[in-house]
């Protein structure tokens, strides 16, 4: 199966992606150990099927080893031509403190090495604390990289809306910054997505289906404990629905989305994908894969056959009208972890 064309963004002059990226956190080792053997064949898969974009960080583990494995995959099978496909955005998460210039170019060179690349597609920086000021030192330096075609595109992760305009009154030309955003967790289109949009600046959006928790699996079922979630992905999310509104109130959504799934014929999982995909700023989902585990690329291909109409709307609508505000309960995004 062919992607449909709008299965792809053009998110810089140059970069198109595809809408629907490939997370890579299930490598950072709190979800069980990768088998080099099954994970690089699934890879392949996943970018066959054209799901070519791929979303990792220096701490999940060894998935920028992984990203350069694959491309020497994928160049001794599929021919060198094929690299031009496949875009990897690393993050870079550094422990505040003093920004030299040494500092930061040695780290880019850590990844340019391990992903086996001579520049980077992109750079997505986060920043624990917002007290110490060397964010913009570390980002001024990032620049001085990016010009010296070490890195094609600067981004952020996890930056509330505030700190996003500062760096970029600064002067940093940001492309987009990675934030939590579901039908659950929707605290971006307060302030976030409308500054990306007045700025033709894109989000790209994780947490779509909360760990897997929006999906058929936990539909009419009781509420879980903490160790019935076989994932720490679950048990993050389960204290994200918590704050929301509770399991009650959960399951009235999981039963919405699936009467919207069944009228169209998908599942619960591409419901949420597509409500969030259909956000003002939002260029792409990273859904997050399980390597030589389980392929879901198949049933991410439907994503793009689905549209929502006014009625699947209003009904979600209807539901979210009734939860928490966790704007207020939890700050803009990724305050949650600067706590």
């Amino acid at each position: 199966m062919e992607l449909a064309e709008t299965s792809h963004v053009e998110i810089a002059p140059g970069t198109r992606i595809a809408r629907v990226l490939n997370g890579m956190w299930q490598m950072s080792g709190a979800h069980g150990r990768i088998d080099p053997a099954k994970a690089l064949p699934a890879m392949l898969r996943y970018h066959d099927a054209g799901f070519t974009t791929w979303d990792l960080a220096d701490h999940y583990g060894p998935a920028e080893d992984f990203i350069g494995a694959f491309r020497e995959l994928l160049k001794k099978s599929r021919g060198a031509a094929e690299l031009v496909k496949v875009k990897a955005f690393t993050k870079w998460v550094p422990r505040p403190g003093p920004m030299p210039f040494a500092i930061v170019e040695k780290a880019i060179n850590v990844f340019l090495r391990r992903m086996r690349v001579e520049k980077l597609d992109m750079l997505q920086f986060h920043w624990w604390d917002y007290d110490d000021p060397a964010y913009l030192e570390a980002l001024d330096h990032l620049k001085t990289l990016q010009a010296r075609d070490k890195i094609s595109l600067i981004s952020l992760t996890n930056f509330d809306t505030a700190h996003v305009e500062a760096i970029l009154d600064h002067g940093v030309p940001i492309v987009s910054n990675q934030v939590q955003y579901s039908i659950i967790d929707q605290r971006p289109a307060a302030m976030m997505a409308p500054l990306f949009t007045r700025r033709g600046m894109h989000l790209l959006a994780y947490g779509t289906l909360c760990g897997g928790l929006l999906s058929e699996r936990f539909l009419g079922k009781p509420e879980p404990s903490y160790r019935d979630l076989d994932t720490a992905s679950l048990q993050k999310y389960k204290r994200m629905v918590d704050a929301w509104g509770g399991w009650k109130l959960f399951q009235e959504l999981l039963a919405t989305l699936d009467t919207i799934a069944r009228k169209h014929g998908t599942s619960i999982a591409n419901v949420a994908t597509r409500h969030v995909l259909d956000q003002p700023a939002v260029a792409g989902v990273i859904i997050g894969v399980r390597l030589g585990v389980a392929d879901h690329y198949k049933d991410n291909e439907r994503v793009f056959a689905l549209a929502l109409d006014g009625d699947d709307t209003r009904r979600i609508k209807e539901i979210t009208a009734k939860s928490n505000d966790l704007l207020r309960i939890i700050g803009d995004c990724g305050d949650e972890y600067r706590r």
